[in-house]
Parts: structure tokens; C-alpha cells; sequence
């Protein structure tokens, strides 16, 4: 197949999700061509089947903010058109999924209809689209869409509780590749951190409020009353500057390392011992799925769909979001036994598999030929189409 993927390509989740699926379709031989304004930052290494085009807007005086839909539009209808693509499959409904609406009427001027793949990955729904400001325009784009997919049944629910979707929405979960991530050792990068054997906590994200960073040092400030340890804060973001005089508050610098973003997070992973999670809103956890491949078990609250991915009692443990108290209680029980903190270990482990790449491809491409053979009839009528 001709694949046109359509992403925001930051560290965010949807980003990553986004190339990584972009790049395994390419491994399977489908050509892949990512449309966005920037370069996606795991988009690192040539491949005969990856494309790139760079979606360019100039910013003239008349516009307060440069009009991106209207550039991404634009480079989408060129691109289905000149490289023949089969399928666009966009990430993050907003504004993509209007988007591609609109690259959809533009093309059938030409008698081109492009089937259009939705992925829904959280705030797009959550936060962001049930905003009554963009509400309306995330339902049309939505139902509008040939397909549409959620990363978790969690995030399915929310979907149909906050909009009036007419549109069937297909939930295939986020996935992690097992050639990357794994535990690896890296003893002699532990020691660095942990001269004196300390156990190492870890948490990724970028720290907006939603993620309850504050959360994490005030959970690791309790645990740090029993057991010698060092928290590894990985990312960056508009709570930074608060997180860093909490940590002075609490005289916790010395076993709290800010360590911005990363690029290769698993090796970060692979020396860490426990990974905290207290989100306020998560669709998915792909952060916690990603420590879990490195045989780092999970404190996480229940929120969204986290207990679809960290199991309580057997992969880590969810409690109530804000429940310090608890959370810093089940991550000691992990840690002080070490027969425990093994056992919760093989367990991540072995949840994590269930959502190794090699399993979700598939799934992926029977939903793509699924879409393409339901729109036989639509591009059949496309230039009558309304």
C-alpha cells in the first residue's frame, strides 16, 4: 500500500505512535510518506520506503498565527495526488481529521477520493476537542472520517460519552517494539548514578499539570524517608521551573536529576527500578508500556486507560489519582523484597509483550484493506459525492 501519515511530530505520544507505526509499516514493505511541518523526532534513519514532505506556511502580516490547516491541506492534496497514495491515516483529531476533510473535497475535483484513517490518542478528545470552541468541528471531522481508531477502550468510551459520533470507532492499542526498547546492561551507567546502590525511580513525561510531575516528587519524598534512592526526572515542559523549587523545598536536589529531554529513553529505562505514573488523564500510557518492555514495574493512578495497561497487584499497582500516600506504599512494598521486586519485574515484562509492533501491524493493515474495500462504492461516486 501507499500510506499517507499525518502527525504532529514532537516527543508527544501521538508523534511517536504516529512514526513508529510509519516506520514498522515500512519494514512490512508498504511505502510510508509522513506529511507534518517538522521532521518527526523518531523519524532517524533513511529507508527505501519512508518519505518525508515538509509542509511550508508563510506568515504574513495580515495573520496573527500562520495558517497551518490551510498549508497541510494544500500539501496533502499534492502529495495524494502526485504520489498516487491509497490511504491517509492522520493522528490527533485536531485539526487533522478536518484536514483531511478538506483534502478530501479538494481532490474530488479530480475525481480522486482518498479514504481517511482517524486516530484518536487523548487530549484530542479529553481535553482539547470537548472544548466548545472546537466540539463541532471534531464531531463532523470525526464522523466524517472513513475510519476511526482509539488507542484504548478507555478512550473509545470517552469518545462516544463527549461527542455524538455516528462513526464506528475501532480501538487497536498503542504497541512498543521490542528491538528498541528491552532491558540491557548498563551497570556501569547505574553506578554513575547510584554509587551507593540506591534504587533508581523513574518518570517521563512533558511535564504539563495534567501529569502531576509534583505528584511524582512528593510520592519519591516519601519513599525516600525509607529506602535510599534517586529519582530521574526525563523531559521538560511548562512545570519545570515548579518541580525544581519543590524538589529545594523538600532538600531533595541531591537524589533528584533533571535530565530534559532524551533521545534514548531506554537506556534511562533499563537502569531504573520502579516508574511512577500518577496522571490526572491518560488515554493510554505509553510511557508506562515502554518502562514495563525494560522490566520496570508501574505506580500509576487508574486514570484513562492505564488499567488496560499496568495490571494491579501483578505488572504494579494503580491507586486513586492523588493518592500519594498509597502510591508511595505499594512502591516500597515492590522495592524492599527483592524476590517481590523480581517478581513484578517478569510480570511487566510479560504484559509488555502482548503489545509488541509485530502484533499490532497486522491489525492495522487488515483495517486498512478493510476501509479500502468499503470505499469501492464511495470513490465509485466520487464526483457526485456531496
Amino acid at each position: 500500500m501507499k500510506i499517507g501519515i499525518v502527525c504532529y511530530p514532537t516527543y508527544g505520544g501521538s508523534g511517536v505512535v504516529a512514526t513508529e507505526l510509519g516506520k514498522g509499516l515500512a519494514d512490512r514493505g508498504h511505502q510510508v510518506h509522513f506529511i507534518t511541518y517538522r521532521q518527526p523526532a523518531r523519524l532517524d534513519s533513511f529507508h527505501e520506503n519512508i518519505f518525508y514532505h515538509e509542509v511550508r506556511f508563510a506568515n504574513y502580516p495580515l495573520f496573527d498565527y500562520p495558517p497551518y490547516e490551510t498549508a497541510l491541506a494544500s500539501k496533502l492534496v499534492d502529495v495524494v495526488k502526485y504520489h498516487k497514495l491509497e490511504i491517509l491515516h492522520v493522528h490527533y483529531a485536531i485539526p487533522h481529521a478536518s484536514v483531511a476533510y478538506m483534502a478530501k473535497k479538494i481532490l474530488l475535483n479530480d475525481g480522486i477520493y482518498i479514504p481517511t484513517v482517524t486516530t484518536l490518542h487523548g487530549t484530542d478528545i479529553t481535553l482539547v476537542g470537548k472544548d466548545p470552541a472546537y466540539a463541532p468541528a471534531v464531531t463532523f471531522a470525526i464522523n466524517k472520517s472513513d475510519g476511526v481508531t482509539a488507542v484504548s477502550e478507555s478512550l473509545r468510551q470517552d469518545t462516544l460519552r463527549f461527542f455524538e459520533i455516528t462513526n464506528n470507532i475501532k480501538v487497536i492499542p498503542n504497541f512498543i517494539d521490542f528491538e528498541r526498547f528491552g532491558k540491557k546492561n548498563k551497570d556501569h551507567f547505574k553506578k554513575a548514578i547510584a554509587p551507593n546502590n540506591e534504587k533508581i525511580i523513574a518518570h517521563i513525561s512533558n511535564f504539563r499539570k495534567v501529569k502531576r510531575v509534583s505528584d511524582v516528587v512528593r510520592i519519591f519524598a516519601k519513599m525516600r524517608e525509607s529506602i535510599p534512592a534517586k529519582l530521574l526526572l526525563i523531559g521538560d515542559g511548562p512545570e519545570r521551573q515548579n518541580l525544581e523549587m519543590l524538589c529545594r523545598e523538600l532538600q531533595l536536589c541531591d537524589d533528584i536529576l533533571f535530565l530534559g529531554k532524551q533521545d534514548a529513553i531506554e537506556e534511562l529505562l533499563a537502569i531504573s527500578d520502579l516508574f511512577l505514573m500518577p496522571s490526572e488523564s491518560e488515554s493510554f500510557g505509553l510511557s508506562a508500556l515502554e518502562a514495563m518492555t525494560c522490566e520496570v514495574p508501574v505506580i500509576s493512578s487508574d486514570a484513562g486507560g492505564l488499567p488496560e495497561v499496568n495490571i494491579h497487584g501483578k505488572t504494579g499497582y494503580l491507586s486513586p489519582i492523588g493518592d500519594i500516600e498509597d502510591m508511595a506504599k505499594n512502591g516500597l512494598y515492590i522495592l524492599k523484597d527483592e524476590e517481590t521486586h523480581q517478581t513484578f519485574r517478569a510480570n511487566a515484562l510479560a504484559q509488555a509483550k502482548s503489545f509488541e509492533l509485530s502484533n499490532i501491524l497486522p491489525i492495522y493493515e487488515s483495517y486498512y484493506q478493510e476501509i479500502l474495500d468499503t470505499c469501492v462504492h464511495k470513490k465509485e461516486a466520487a464526483c457526485t459525492e456531496d
